[in-house]
């Protein structure tokens, strides 16, 4: 895990068509979802993933 104090960024977000779809795809390629992906009313889903040297990862769900 990434000290708090560290230099650069921390996370990134991506806005991707289908989380679902995106999650299965990365899974199969070693990334772990941190924490469980929540809905924010009725307008995104949201979850993280832990990448590269720390990094979170944002993958961010319009919904329609």
């Amino acid at each position: 895990n990434a000290p708090v104090n560290a230099l650069g960024y921390l996370r990134v977000m991506f806005a991707v068509d289908d989380i679902d779809d995106t999650l299965a795809r990365l899974r199969k390629r070693g990334a772990q979802v941190v924490g469980e992906v929540v809905q924010y009313e009725d307008s995104y889903r949201l979850c993280y993933i832990r990448g590269p040297e720390g990094l979170l990862i944002g993958l961010a769900e319009q919904l329609r």
